[in-house]
């Protein structure tokens, strides 16, 4: 029967509850990994012709999900709008390629609802868009925030890196315009210097997402095992097909841009089909 609790009722069940949290907490920052884990993940060679595969099959989701994962994905170049007009609105606009370059340093957490939709068409499901939303019920569902909120981050340090690496060169000055901020990038030795070294530090940026996540995610998802060994098993990917892996970092980086332009509206495309391939991708690195 339902009763009114007292106050000690009320603190040792808060307790229990925090004592859940804890575990959860613990188990996604790398303290235990799940039962069905025994052993950490065998990592597979993989080539090109792996990665055309992991694409074939991408398109091939993308296709057959239309609508529903068009309309989940919506949200994505929204975001990119909103991000970009509040750089514009705040005078903040040598942010403004940053904030569209960062979406390579996200994407892997944006694309987890993806991860999900590929896994449950591989077991023949039938699913439309609100099953992307079954990634919180995952056991690792912990595990897969910890390392979103690194990927952010990783994204919000990117971005004081690009606002340090512009009051150095043409900074510190905002630019009047973004014409301006054009002319000056590309015909002054500043700002040829700024544009060399911002590539350069983001390329850094970029490499170290694709090495922690570029199976993590998928991996957690698929198999609930703990973060740590989720980016072991990503750096060891890595490691073991570096050739491969650059190759599907410059296809993530150049389909992002792509995707970008015009007004991030190509990422309704772009980002289910690289969300889907990733999935394949994992599915060739970390075989069962």
């Amino acid at each position: 029967m339902d009763s009114i609790r007292n106050p000690i009722e009320y603190g040792r069940d808060s307790l229990k509850g925090l004592g859940r949290v804890l575990s959860t907490t613990y188990h996604a920052v790398g303290g235990v990994d799940d039962v069905r884990e025994t052993a950490p993940p065998v990592v597979a060679r993989i080539g090109i012709a792996d990665l055309r595969e992991a694409l074939s099959k991408g398109l091939s989701d993308f296709a057959a999900f239309r609508t529903d994962v068009i309309f989940l994905v919506l949200v994505y170049p929204v975001i990119g709008l909103v991000l970009a007009r509040a750089a514009f609105g705040q005078n903040m606009l040598p942010l403004v390629f940053p904030l569209a370059s960062g979406f390579a340093l996200i994407g892997p957490v944006a694309a987890v609802g993806l991860y999900e939709m590929s896994r449950r068409r591989e077991r023949g499901d039938d699913i439309g868009w609100a099953d992307a939303f079954g990634v919180v019920r995952s056991p690792a569902f912990g595990a897969i925030m910890v390392l979103g909120l690194l990927l952010f981050g990783i994204f919000g340090v990117w971005l004081f890196a690009a606002q340090l690496i512009y009051d150095m060169t043409l900074g510190p000055e905002p630019p009047a315009s973004m014409q301006a901020l054009i002319h000056d990038v590309f015909t002054t030795s500043a700002g040829w210097t700024m544009l060399i070294v911002g590539c350069g530090v983001g390329f850094l940026f970029a490499l170290l997402v694709l090495v922690i996540s570029v199976v993590s995610f998928p991996l957690m998802l698929d198999r609930g095992v703990a973060l740590a060994t989720a980016v072991g098993t990503s750096i060891r990917a890595v490691a073991k097909n570096p050739r491969t892996m650059a190759v599907w970092g410059l296809i993530v980086a150049g389909g992002l841009v792509l995707g970008s332009i015009p007004l991030f509206i190509g990422l309704i495309i772009v980002m289910p089909v690289l969300g889907h391939a990733t999935w394949h991708l994992y599915r060739k690195a970390v075989p069962r």
